[in-house]
């Protein structure tokens, strides 16, 4: 890359960064055997609770983990302002401009983008254009990917707007913190991220149709212990304390959705969907699916049933599309991007096909519909003959791609085989919206490139996670302020 990366605790000079001195005399202080130590019993825990993701298309079929590392990553107060400003203007951007190419369509009329790359495009779905759904909320549960290259440089990625997973690895990763690192919540004053399954609920009930009265009946619809996110499927549901459903368990009667329980059907209000619009109803979209709830579109139409996320979402998270969020957010809110978006080549442009066929040693291409790492080349550390390969698809498919820079990605210390060292990180924190309006939750999920040199941060790719602590204003937690939680002074609740 020839560029030298940021680190996030050590910053650019090798020397701690003055806020986070603390967290370095901590890892100095630290013996890595006792580091490891309380890593692997982290992992252990994972494995025990059944916190696991399989790799489709894998010859070893078995669950895994996802590597945890000990080491924090850690946003100061006044950062975390600056993100969530600008984390806020894009998912109301992310949700104006789904609600107009499914109703009005003005953004295509003022020739802002090309009216192919919408209509043209697989993931608009025609079936839905006129229905508004609840309240007038698209995307609920936003996971904006974001990386960083500086003290005070954030680029969004990508956006994951159809059903963004890994929240369960930042609810899950804060408990192991607490629990094996305790004397990190009792110098820093960090936001807690426990109340997620809260604000996810009270989101679900601020959108339920309004004609369902005082109490709507909220269920998680999972495509069943076959996926590879089912885990966070039954955590959510769980901490909610609301039914995790699959499609034999919904009916849809009259253009109204029902449980069947064992005591007879149960209306239901809201649906928080894991399954993919392709399969979420057989009557609408592929009529093979058996994942899907036959009819649940026309109760969805009918105004009788809120779907979290909406369907069609999953135009806003093309890539083709991303390079547009620029020019979204102007035509929404009238304002530039606060979060800008990393360069991006159109690779269906001719002039830019051009620039990544003669840079594709240089550069990231991606499919525009790919996700989890697949379908990507990494041009500095790909091979030849991958390089080639990608060349070959580029010529016969150029509106398939884009293709971006490879950016000097920020890194964190990492407990690795020779002791800590700097790997790379990207970030993904999670926005709510209901009626009320847009709320970011006070963390995320940090996801880290485990391989030294590597770019590559998914899962499928060999990635892991860190816990991603969020400073209250004060950053370090004075003696005289610490706070008690069941009985042992380890977090402050925020907000």
């Amino acid at each position: 890359m020839g560029q030298t990366a940021f680190d996030e605790i050590m910053g650019d000079g090798g020397d701690a960064r003055p806020e986070l001195a603390d967290l370095v005399r901590w890892l100095d202080d630290t013996p890595s055997d006792d580091l490891r130590r309380r890593q692997e019993a982290a992992e252990t825990t994972f494995r025990q609770l059944g916190i696991t993701f399989a790799v489709y298309g894998d010859n070893d079929a078995s669950e895994r983990i996802i590597p945890f590392d000990i080491v924090p990553r850690v946003f100061l107060a006044d950062e975390w302002t600056r993100l969530s400003a600008g984390l806020i203007q894009r998912v109301e951007a992310i949700n104006a401009f789904l609600d107009d190419i499914y109703g009005k369509q003005e953004i295509l009329k003022a020739g802002v983008l090309p009216e192919e790359l919408i209509l043209s495009n697989p993931q608009f779905r025609p079936e839905i254009v006129g229905i508004h759904p609840p309240h007038g909320v698209w995307a609920h549960i936003c996971g904006i990917d974001l990386v960083r290259t500086g003290p005070n440089d954030f680029f969004v990625l990508e956006d994951n707007a159809r059903t963004p997973s890994g929240v369960s690895y930042m609810l899950e990763n804060r408990e192991a913190m607490v629990r094996l690192c305790p004397e990190l919540f009792e110098q820093f004053r960090v936001a807690a991220v426990d109340s997620y399954p809260d604000r996810l609920l009270e989101t679900m009930r601020s959108v339920a149709p309004r004609t369902c009265g005082q109490n709507p009946n909220c269920v998680v619809l999972t495509p069943g212990h076959y996926n590879s996110a089912y885990y966070e499927h039954s955590f959510l549901a769980d901490s909610m304390g609301i039914e995790l459903v699959e499609a034999a368990d919904l009916v849809v009667d009259e253009d109204v959705v029902y449980m069947r329980t064992i005591a007879g059907r149960v209306k239901v209000d809201v649906i928080y969907r894991r399954v993919d619009d392709d399969f979420l109803d057989p009557l609408v979209f592929r009529p093979d699916s058996m994942l899907g709830v036959p009819g649940l579109i026309a109760a969805y139409a009918a105004g009788n049933v809120a779907i979290m996320n909406a369907p069609g979402n999953g135009i806003a998270d093309d890539k083709a599309i991303y390079s547009y969020m620029p020019e979204i957010v102007r035509f929404y809110s009238g304002k530039d991007a606060a979060l800008p978006n990393v360069e991006t080549f159109r690779c269906r442009e001719s002039e830019a096909l051009r620039y990544t066929l003669d840079h594709l040693d240089e550069l990231v291409v991606k499919l525009v519909d790919g996700s989890g790492g697949y379908g990507m080349l990494v041009g500095p550390t790909a091979s030849k003959a991958e390089i080639a390969a990608f060349r070959e698809a580029l010529v016969a498919e150029p509106h398939r791609y884009i293709a971006q820079p490879t950016l000097a990605l920020s890194t964190v210390p990492t407990l690795a085989d020779q002791g800590l060292s700097p790997r790379h990180v990207d970030f993904r924190p999670f926005v709510l919206t209901g009626s009320k309006g847009v709320q970011v939750v006070p963390g995320g999920l940090t996801r880290v490139a485990l391989k030294e040199g590597s770019l590559v941060v998914n899962s499928s790719q060999g990635g892991g996670t860190k816990d991603s602590f969020v400073l209250l204003d004060g950053g370090r937690r004075p003696v005289q302020s610490q706070v008690m939680m069941g009985g042992s002074m380890v977090q402050e609740q925020s907000l």
